[in-house]
């Protein structure tokens, strides 16, 4: 059976760092496009950074771009997410997802429900002003 474990999260002043990282088993982590996505209070979900399988390419949204950077150790079975100059409006539950798929489709970050098939239970990230 599948699962992923999400860490790293935590309180942090605007402009710092964090690193999330994402620990998987049960599954061929190498074998799947990975994504994080995250949910704040209120809000819908959104898809912020997705990793082809082989790290060979990844994507950001325009909110995050510049920002963070998407990682993965295929010998770990790990994904983290290096977050930079966080913001308040980065504050939310950060969750890992494996994808149905080898790469990063067209709708990844719109329609995660589609895309992919396991996710982690989250980790919170608080950013304060």
């Amino acid at each position: 059976q599948a699962q992923l474990q999400e860490s790293g999260g935590g309180s942090v002043q605007a402009g710092g760092s964090l690193r999330l990282s994402c620990i998987t088993s049960g599954l061929p982590f190498a074998d799947f496009a990975m994504a994080w996505f995250r949910q704040a209070p209120g809000k819908e979900r959104e898809g912020i950074s997705c990793i082809r399988y082989n790290a060979g390419s990844s994507e950001y949204v325009d909110s995050v771009k510049g920002r963070f950077t998407i990682s993965r150790d295929n010998a770990k079975n790990t994904l983290y997410l290096q977050m930079n100059n966080l913001k308040p409006e980065d504050t939310a539950m950060y969750y890992c997802a494996v994808a149905w798929k080898d790469h990063c489709t067209g709708s990844w970050a719109t329609d995660g429900s589609f895309n992919f098939r396991y996710w982690g239970q989250g980790t919170q990230v608080t950013v304060s002003s």
